[in-house]
This record gives structure tokens, sequence and C-alpha cells, in this order.
């Protein structure tokens, strides 16, 4: 987090954000430098940050359990951006 902050000092608003900026970032299909990631790729990516506590944890759980990220990626990804998702893979 910015600063060095822990979660705990960030704000809930600023925690979600987070998760959905680089979910964002690394899914956009109109980069114009490179093509958008995958879902399982980026949601690697993020499963790693959880790791490295670079993003909240409960968030990220609740991310993929509620499927936000699905339902964000049938409204703003290419559709071969969309693949197989092994949620419990994630949630570990």
């Amino acid at each position: 987090y910015p600063n060095g902050y822990s979660g705990s000092k960030l704000p809930l608003q600023a925690r979600v954000i987070a998760i959905a900026d680089v979910f964002e970032g690394l899914t956009a299909p109109d980069r114009p430098y490179k093509k958008g990631y995958s879902l399982s790729k980026a949601l690697n990516i993020l499963s790693n940050m959880v790791k490295d506590n670079e993003i909240d944890k409960d968030l990220f759980d609740l991310f993929i359990n509620q499927k936000v990220y699905l339902k964000y990626a049938k409204d703003n990804v290419d559709s071969s951006q969309i693949d197989e998702i092994d949620e419990k893979k994630l949630l570990q």
C-alpha cells in the first residue's frame, strides 16, 4: 500500500479501489502498449499480491467468491480473455 501503510490504516474504500484498479489495469483490452491479460493470469497476479500483503486478503476473497471479477469481465473485457478460473487455488 502507499507509503508502506498496512491495510488497517487505509480506509475500506481505498482497499477496494486498489483491487479494482489493479484488476482493471491488467485486463484492459484497449491498452495501446500491451494486450490485456486473461482473467486467470490477472487473478494469479492479484493472488500473489495478497501473499505479499500488497492487497487486502478478505476483500480479494470476496472479489473471487462473489464472482465480481466475472461480472466485470463480461461487460468490460474481450471474450477471448475470459478463461477457466480455479477459484479454490486462488483462495488458498
